[in-house]
């Protein structure tokens, strides 16, 4: 069982495409798989699902398109520290402050950039995303290339295994490179929230992949996105006397509302 979705050009184009086709499915689908062609553009009706998706989730307290997507890529600490400065800037500043705020949650690019390896009875820290950067680069530049020996795995067992609650819903991410050099990623979901994280998510993946693509020196392809189930989720909770989520009805009718810019 599976649920195809048409290849769509952008991000939003593709979140909307997806959101879509989970509603029709009355709110719950397994392995909806969707191929977006430009990860990184903004074209036609995105400017006006982005702001619609984000307005939305601000005026109902919770974490911003923007917001979600940093957990995978935090765009503006690479636009302000560069390259060479991303993750000491994240580990140094971003993430100690986020460990205060909360568990495990938000962490993604933590898992990227810092696992654990033991070597002997010595736990070193390794960074994987910088690792793959390198060897990517090593074999752009060499005559003969690995294109299929990238891959990242977000699942953790040490801290994942036998949760009930708060694990992670990006699973595994997987870098191809093309016989020309153009870079592909195809992710899996174990889950994946449509409506708080889906855009957001989408948004963060494709900076992430021009990352790696403009770090290693390849251009810039496809992204496809593997949900292994997908829901069009709703709820309310209180936290610190604010009221955060939305009903069934608020959600169908945001991607109801977005339906409409693509006429």
């Amino acid at each position: 069982m599976y649920t195809p979705i048409a290849p769509q050009l952008t991000n939003a184009q593709a979140w909307l495409a997806a959101a879509a086709a989970v509603q029709d499915a009355g709110g719950d689908a397994h392995n909806v798989v969707i191929d977006i062609a430009d990860p990184i553009a903004i074209a036609g009706p995105d400017e006006a699902i982005l702001q619609t998706v984000d307005q939305f989730l601000r005026e109902h307290n919770v974490n911003t398109v923007t917001g979600v997507a940093n957990t995978i890529f935090p765009q503006g600490l690479l636009d302000r520290h560069g390259a060479d400065g991303l993750y000491d800037a994240y580990n140094g500043k971003v993430l100690p402050r986020m460990k205060q705020m909360t568990r495990d949650w938000g962490r993604y690019f933590e898992r990227m950039t810092a696992w654990k390896k033991i070597k002997g009875k010595e736990v070193q820290i390794i960074n994987p995303l910088d690792d793959l950067v390198r060897f990517m680069r090593d074999q752009i530049a060499s005559d003969r290339t690995y294109r299929n020996a990238y891959e990242m795995t977000i699942y953790d067992p040490a801290r994942d295994a036998g949760k009930v609650s708060n694990r992670q819903c990006l699973s595994f991410l997987s870098f191809k490179l093309t016989h020309d050099k153009a870079l592909l990623l195809t992710v899996m979901y174990r889950n994946h929230a449509y409506v708080a994280r889906g855009l957001g998510n989408f948004v963060g993946l494709g900076r992430l992949q021009a990352f790696v693509a403009a770090q290693s020196g390849a251009t810039l392809g496809s992204l496809t996105c593997i949900s292994t189930h997908a829901e069009i989720d709703a709820g309310k909770k209180m936290s610190n006397g604010v009221t955060q989520g939305w009903t069934t009805s608020e959600a169908n009718a945001l991607i109801t509302k977005c339906r409409t810019y693509t006429g």
